[in-house]
């Protein structure tokens, strides 16, 4: 018993550790054919049906985004410069192409345009849908079998359409390139425009000949041509003034410190001074004390080339230097004097001064008046000029605001009247690259078709009958009912022998 448990064992653990062979799996496919059959067969039928009775036909659009034409807005400036940051199209942009061509109006309209209710099989199930319904149901349809997808790294937009009838799927791209162009024209410019800015040209022509109007009656109301360039140049005038006048008051202060001073300096002069004075120097006494020292000094220089300056000789000689330069400063410092006496100049001159200073005082004074009378009356009209340039700046900004509106509104008139012309010749930011055409292939040829549901059907029928098999809880072999049963197999008899036997 022992030996038999044993025998049980080793045979499990061999089981478990070895692999399958290509022969057993073979076997396991052969005993389950008749699943294997069903399964593969039913699945390569259906791609037979598919390759010759249900092949769908692809038709393809391509959609160009550009920048090639820009709508310009209403700016406030008359000549606003184009805007030159983004060359390129964004992928936003591309994004809201997409949806634009996916959008519920315009597929109800290809829906409608091409009819795709009539081609749907289910609607004899709903006899009595109204006709809205109807179109809404294949608008529906239509999205989902409609990809619209934007190609990387180009500004090119992909739509491709799949239907069993190739005439069809060429025909709904087609309406679906004429709907979304006149959706792409709709939103991207309204309507309207050219008689917005009609009636804005005209209601700012009518504001710029009221400005004009005003402004030329307060230059004759007030007698002024450009108030703020009379008032600069009489501010400029009043300024030049208002310098004089201090001038002159600091010219007057000087003047009368200049009599105060005068006066004092004519009460300390004298009414006379001496005038010359004559000096006379003893010249023979001089010039032989000169010559006398010119020896000296050429003694010195002699004795200076044979001894040295601390030589008693030489000291000597010095001291006689000294002795005769001191004579000769004692008769300069004491010449002989004449002098003569007569009316003092500065007495004179500052009683001359002091006049003069008098009547320049007198003139200063009057000066100063007259100045101050200008003054004052410069000032009443630099007021009365400030106020009116304030007036007529306003006047004159209003008339060229109104006359920037009106040239404003004039060149967006234009533009939109040519953005008008434009939406009438299809001349959009969006193009057509590649019209959609009829499909003369299908999307996969029946031969690929009946090559993948043949590889398809092998896998599918295989699993199947391994599934099967796996399910089916007969002993196939001795080896099974050794290990579920636990008895060791005597002899087995082949299912055909058996067959025969009992015959």
């Amino acid at each position: 018993m022992s030996s038999s448990s044993g025998r049980l064992d080793e045979l499990r653990g061999a089981e478990e550790e070895s692999a399958p062979t290509l022969r057993e799996l073979a076997t396991i496919v052969f005993r389950q054919r008749k699943t294997f059959a069903g399964i593969a067969g039913l699945i390569l039928a259906l791609a037979v049906l598919y390759a010759f009775a249900g092949a769908s036909y692809r038709s393809e659009l391509r959609v160009l985004v550009r920048r090639g034409r820009s709508d310009p807005p209403a700016a406030a400036e008359a000549n606003a410069p184009p805007d030159y940051s983004r060359v390129e199209v964004t992928e936003e942009e591309l994004n809201s192409e997409v949806e634009l061509l996916t959008d519920d109006d315009v597929l109800r309209q290809v829906a409608d345009k091409t009819d795709l209710a009539a081609h749907d099989w289910l609607r004899r199930l709903r006899p009595g849908e109204a006709q809205a319904a109807r179109v809404e149901r294949a608008a529906k349809k239509l999205g989902r079998r409609l990809k619209v997808e934007p190609l990387k790294k180009t500004n090119l937009i992909a739509v491709s359409y799949d239907a069993a009838d190739p005439q069809l799927a060429a025909r709904v791209l087609q309406a679906l390139s004429a709907v979304y162009l006149e959706k792409h024209t709709a939103v991207h410019r309204p309507a309207g425009q050219l008689h917005f800015f009609d009636q804005q040209t005209d209601e700012s022509k009518r504001q710029m000949e009221e400005a004009e109007r005003g402004l030329v009656e307060f230059t004759k109301s007030h007698d002024v041509v450009v108030a703020s360039q009379e008032r600069d140049l009489i501010l400029q005038r009043v300024d030049d003034l208002d310098a004089t006048l201090r001038g002159t008051q600091v010219a007057m202060a000087e003047t009368e410190h200049r009599v105060e001073e005068l006066r004092a300096q004519l009460a300390r002069f004298p009414a006379r001074s001496t005038t010359q004075m004559r000096v006379a120097d003893n010249s023979d006494l001089l010039r032989a004390l000169k010559a006398n020292l010119v020896d000296l000094e050429l003694k010195r220089t002699q004795l200076l080339t044979k001894f040295e300056p601390g030589h008693p000789l030489v000291q000597e000689i010095e001291q006689q230097i000294v002795q005769v330069k001191e004579a000769i400063a004692a008769e300069k410092s004491e010449p002989v004097r004449d002098e003569y006496s007569d009316r003092d100049t500065n007495y004179e001159w500052a009683k001359s001064e002091l006049q003069r200073a008098e009547v320049d005082m007198q003139g200063l004074k009057a000066r100063a008046a007259e100045t101050s009378a200008h003054l004052a009356g410069y000032r009443v009209r630099l007021r009365q000029l400030g106020e009116d340039a304030i007036t007529q700046e306003e006047l004159t900004s209003a008339e060229k605001a109104a006359q920037e509106n009106y040239l404003l509104y004039v060149r967006k008139r234009e533009e939109a009247r040519m953005g008008d012309a434009l939406d009438a010749g299809g001349i959009v930011n969006v193009a057509i690259a590649e019209a959609p055409a009829v499909p003369a292939l299908p999307v996969w040829p029946p031969a690929v078709v009946i090559g993948v549901g043949f590889a398809v059907a092998l896998v599918c029928g295989t699993g199947a009958a391994f599934g099967a098999d796996y399910l089916d809880p007969a002993l196939r072999t001795p080896d099974e009912v050794l290990a579920c049963l636990e008895i060791p197999v005597l002899a087995s008899i082949p299912e055909g022998v058996g067959r025969r036997l009992s015959a």
